[in-house]
């Protein structure tokens, strides 16, 4: 039976960077200025008075220390703190394509690939721009592709759910070689008044080209072992924003942009219920292939948090990971949500030797959890 392989790989980062000092700096002006305007109400008990943040605090709970946004203009602002960010119009590519063809085009030529042999390109992103036509026929057209292309979401899990998708496409024969794109626009659905939230997510896009491993000419190459997913319901990560918000009955500006609209996470559920599931699933994968845990070299997470990729790895090796074990890319590029996993790999992998077996494993919202065994080809 062929395999499959991933035999290129992009990723495209904003050049606008924020800092933990610049979105402290103006994170706790707006909490001045609210509790000054609000000191009668405070005082009297009717409201609670808003804590400032701090740059040891953001760096502790996230291991973050910057991030790069699509568009830096309005989101320090305290009388906004959102981006500013022009529509696009039809004869323009909107911001999430843009992002992706940029990644793609290094995928492309890592592989030693032209766009037009590319049969399928599978956009897969924690959110899209618009809910049609869908964003990947829009990548497929910028870069001359052919084939079929659609969109799909499984939160931050979206990288390896899709990554299996167009493992599938290919193992059927529906595509020879298809690209699985994931650019994450999250600066503008990000709540910036929030103090437990304001400084988790960066813009980027990561790509990966898979295709038949007797084809593939490039390296290094990875072939496809093994993949496993899974998902179990829960609100405890989740947001209301989408077009169902115009609808409701007496929408105000205020109900709009109301907190529930933007990224919500009860993180200390997060923490209890999604991280065993996590070690549970790829445990159990890992079991099922015969594979120990000793001979997996490096395992690119997540991203989401260093104290959540700490736990995981700790969990499956049964000690503390080294960084190359381990690598982390949070601090650069704060959790790029489906990307993140993909950047991990992107950066460190290079080193590797042939025979050497890894682990890319993305987790989030859904629940959701993709678990990816690859081994280096050459």
């Amino acid at each position: 039976m062929s395999s499959v392989v991933i035999s290129g790989t992009g990723l495209y980062a904003p050049p606008s960077i924020i800092t933990n000092e610049e979105l402290v700096a103006s994170f706790n002006a707006y909490v001045l200025r609210h509790n000054q305007e609000n000191q009668a109400a405070i005082e009297r008990g009717e409201l609670t008075a808003l804590k400032p943040s701090s740059c040891e605090f953001i760096e502790k709970a996230s291991g973050i220390k910057q991030r790069h946004v699509v568009v830096k203009d309005g989101l320090l602002a305290i009388d906004r703190m959102m981006p500013l960010l022009p529509k696009r119009g039809e004869g323009e590519l909107c911001y999430s394509a843009e992002m992706a063809v940029a990644a793609a085009r290094q995928a492309l030529a890592q592989a030693g690939r032209r766009a037009e042999e590319i049969d399928f390109v599978l956009c897969g992103a924690s959110t899209s721009e618009r809910p049609w036509p869908a964003v990947a026929i829009e990548i497929q057209k910028e870069l001359g592709c052919v084939g079929f292309a659609f969109d799909m979401t499984v939160a931050c899990a979206t990288a390896t759910f899709a990554l299996s998708t167009a493992c599938d496409a290919i193992l059927s024969g529906m595509a020879r070689k298809a690209l699985v794109i994931n650019p994450e626009l999250m600066s503008p659905q990000i709540n910036y008044r929030d103090r437990d939230s304001h400084f988790i997510f960066g813009d980027a896009a990561t790509a990966c080209l898979l295709e038949r491993e007797e084809e593939a000419t490039a390296s290094p190459l990875y072939r496809i072992l093994n993949r496993r997913l899974k998902t179990s319901f829960s609100y405890n990560i989740h947001s209301h924003c989408s077009f169902t918000t115009m609808a409701e009955p007496n929408l105000t500006f205020e109900r709009f942009f109301a907190a529930d609209q933007f990224f919500v996470q009860r993180g200390r559920k997060v923490f209890r219920e999604l991280l065993p599931m996590i070690c549970e699933t790829v445990e159990g994968q890992l079991h099922d292939q015969h594979i120990n845990i000793a001979d997996i070299k490096r395992l690119w997470l997540h991203q989401a948090n260093i104290n959540m990729n700490n736990y995981v790895a700790r969990q499956l090796l049964g000690r503390e990971a080294s960084r190359e074990e381990a690598p982390v890319a949070l601090d650069e590029y704060a959790n790029a949500v489906s990307a993140g996993s993909i950047i991990a790999f992107h950066k460190y992998r290079d080193d590797l030797q042939p025979g050497d077996l890894g682990l890319i494993c993305s987790f989030g919202a859904g629940y959701s959890i993709g678990s990816i065994v690859v081994r280096k080809v050459r």
